[in-house]
């Protein structure tokens, strides 16, 4: 009997052990994309090209916590004439979680006009924080990095938006986390060079005098339907007004029902 009672004791502290550990990870309804998309951005100054910027999903057999994952991949780079006097090569990979679209593996590699930025980060998520080379730092469970970022916001639920509707995230970036919080401003019909489209407009709403003097400084349309692709960007600077367009995409989930 004392036999039976000691193996039912040990029995019961170690499932109650194992079951502390189990982590609960967000999940999503990525309805929006999938493996395959490439979309293809136009950045322009004035009536310049300035430059463009591709963004791509990809298949990886990386994994988090063995987890399936996507690699995203963000490139820019300067055309023409700019590339004489402030030539920018960039490239931004994230390996994100399928189901919960946040990052587990993050680099960052830039040359802007010769200043050069190279950042790997390791995102523990299960144990609530990010490694960057020697350092660690505590995070909250989903915490997004900059191109994760941009995916993530495209899982948002849109539906039955009101004006003035605010929807916010956590992400991880230059060794701090921030809020990145986006305002719903209304529904606009848009045209750019491929043509005219029906997009939710937003707005960031930033730390007045951090990156931008006004959050209305800085705008962008996405798309009115399940691909939610921001079709255009638009942010005043001190010297003038910097716009990125939409002007290739492929492999995308749905069908593009916005563009007129």
């Amino acid at each position: 009997m004392k036999r039976f009672i000691y193996s039912a004791a040990f029995i019961g502290l170690f499932f109650g052990m194992t079951s502390s550990t189990v982590v609960k990870y967000p999940s999503v309804n990525n309805t929006a994309f999938k493996i395959g998309e490439k979309l293809r951005y136009r950045v322009t100054y004035g009536f310049m090209d300035a430059g463009e910027a591709i963004m791509e999903v990809k298949s990886t057999s990386k994994k988090g916590a063995n987890r399936p994952l996507y690699s995203v991949k963000g490139t820019g780079r300067t055309l023409g004439g700019f590339n004489a006097f402030y030539k920018v090569q960039d490239t931004y990979e994230s390996y994100i979680d399928q189901q919960s679209i946040m990052p587990w593996y993050f680099v960052r590699d830039v040359n802007e006009g010769g200043y050069k930025i190279k950042q790997e980060y390791t995102f523990k998520q299960n144990l609530n924080k990010v490694e960057t080379g020697n350092k660690s730092f505590k995070t909250p469970m989903g915490v997004q990095d900059m191109i994760s970022s941009f995916y993530k916001a495209r899982t948002l639920n849109f539906n039955n938006m009101k004006k003035g509707q605010t929807f916010e995230f956590k992400c991880f970036m230059d060794d701090e986390v921030y809020n990145l919080k986006i305002k719903y401003a209304g529904d606009e019909e848009i045209k750019i060079r491929k043509g005219k489209f029906k997009c939710h407009k937003f707005v960031p709403v930033v730390q007045t005098g951090r990156y931008f003097e006004n959050e209305e400084d800085v705008n962008f349309w996405v798309t009115a339907d399940k691909n939610k692709i921001p079709v255009l960007v638009k942010a005043k600077i001190p010297v003038g007004t910097v716009k990125m367009h939409l002007v290739e995409w492929d492999g995308l989930k749905n069908e593009l029902t916005s563009k007129l």
